[in-house]
């Protein structure tokens, strides 16, 4: 697929990883529909995107409603003249360990907060990606491209039940969907950044930043450009579906 031929949803994309794939993009030709549930932070990227090639609208979305999704995929494609790819980045953190013992009783992580990352991690997704599809298979003989953006924690991390398993939930979606969606023209994969330059970083304590750090044999964080790469090989690349790039500096967390 020829980037400029790209017309995407892109969700997270006020800030980090969703913010650059959607200047990226932009710079690139495409057409970008940058979604995200705070909408302060998509002013200035319209603002930054406004000379490029492509073309960057953006719309405030809340992935884990339904009848928003629903209309977020009719809205971008009447605004770009139609869609052919989405690109999940939207993401949080809500870290704790399962329990925790204090001096005198046991700390739990609390329903609330493990249900809040499975919503916007796993459900936005799904809900994203089925309506994209839909609307892509609706019209037969356009190829598509949905990127899934994971995390190397997938395998597993302390203070991380409830991420490690949206991300690993998600990978597996992404093969699964690969093989579903085929038939249909529509490819499906996935980027799995390690610690990378952006404000999800940043709201980490120290003390697990340095230890994440730590496992990292490139011994450094990755930037956003890096990450960026990797969906760029995956839009140009038609033969590559199903799968998930590790781009991490080797780390083994």
């Amino acid at each position: 697929m020829k980037i400029d031929d790209v017309r995407a949803i892109v969700t997270g994309a006020a800030s980090g990883i969703g913010r650059r794939f959607s200047l990226e993009l932009a710079r690139s030709g495409a057409g970008v529909l940058a979604v995200d549930i705070e909408a302060d932070g998509l002013g200035g990227l319209a603002r930054e995107a406004q000379d490029m090639p492509g073309q960057l609208l953006t719309a405030r979305l809340d992935v884990r409603r339904e009848d928003e999704v629903k209309a977020a995929v009719e809205d971008g494609f009447a605004r770009l003249g139609g869609l052919n790819a989405l690109v999940n980045c939207a993401g949080i953190l809500r870290d704790g360990l399962l329990v925790a013992a204090e001096e005198d009783w046991v700390r739990k992580l609390p329903t609330a907060q493990w249900k809040a990352v499975i919503d916007t991690n796993l459900t936005g997704p799904y809900l994203m990606a089925r309506e994209v599809a839909a609307s892509i298979v609706r019209r037969p003989g356009m190829p598509g491209l949905i990127v899934n953006v994971s995390s190397v924690t997938s395998k597993g991390n302390p203070g991380q039940s409830n991420y490690s398993a949206s991300k690993a939930a998600l990978d597996a979606l992404t093969r699964t969907w690969a093989l579903e969606l085929a038939p249909h023209g529509i490819r499906v994969a996935g980027i799995a950044p390690g610690l990378t330059d952006t404000p999800m970083l940043a709201s980490m304590s120290a003390e697990h930043r340095e230890r994440m750090l730590g496992q990292v044999p490139l011994a450094r964080v990755g930037t956003t450009e890096e990450i960026w790469l990797a969906l760029e090989f995956i839009v140009r690349c038609d033969y590559f579906t199903g799968r998930v790039i590790e781009v991490d500096g080797g780390a083994t967390f």
